[in-house]
């Protein structure tokens, strides 16, 4: 499906109340959908499937708010990104949510999954932002300007807490044995 078309099937759900036109996006997009939550969350997957549900949830309910200023991926993946931030806020913790380890924030199993779990338990050593910024750049594939959307950071921002994550990235697994 092309952009164009993800836009008549919002325009199908708008005009004539077709949830089956939503139930294609759904499809077109759960996966993405959970899997930027899967990496936000540090694999813990029974969340990300709630945050995702949350995501499509309020999308649906505010479809008629699209405004086709940017494409339906791209204003997804924005409610996608302020559910998890409301969920993060939710969690009532007093510090800075930049300074709080990301194994505080989320009940994470502890398994030995070998490099899968050593890139989450890496991702978690990130702040919050840079996470964001690194998993949709390098996992999702979108380019500086769409994230530069979805999170609100103009691109040369976006750009620093992509270099500042790969550093950090670099540096947590060499120290744990990957070169």
């Amino acid at each position: 499906m092309s952009a164009l078309s993800d836009i008549a099937l919002v325009a199908q759900v708008v005009a004539f109340g077709n949830t089956r036109a939503f139930d294609q996006l759904v499809r077109k997009y759960q996966s993405q959908v959970r899997r930027f939550f899967l990496h936000q969350t540090c694999g813990d997957q029974q969340l990300s499937d709630d945050l995702a549900q949350e995501t499509f949830i309020k999308a649906y309910t505010g479809l008629k708010g699209f405004g086709q200023l940017s494409s339906f991926s791209t204003w997804l993946y924005r409610i996608a990104y302020n559910v998890f931030y409301d969920y993060v806020r939710s969690q009532h913790t007093t510090e800075s949510l930049d300074e709080v380890p990301a194994e505080s924030l989320y009940r994470i199993e502890q398994r030995d999954f070998g490099a899968h779990d050593d890139l989450y338990q890496a991702l978690g050593r990130l702040k919050e932002i840079e996470r964001t910024c690194i998993t949709l750049r390098y996992m999702d594939d979108l380019p500086i300007d769409k994230i530069a959307q979805i999170t609100g950071c103009p691109a040369g921002t976006v750009k620093s807490h992509l270099s500042r994550a790969k550093d950090k990235l670099t540096t947590y697994l060499k120290q744990n044995g990957y070169d």
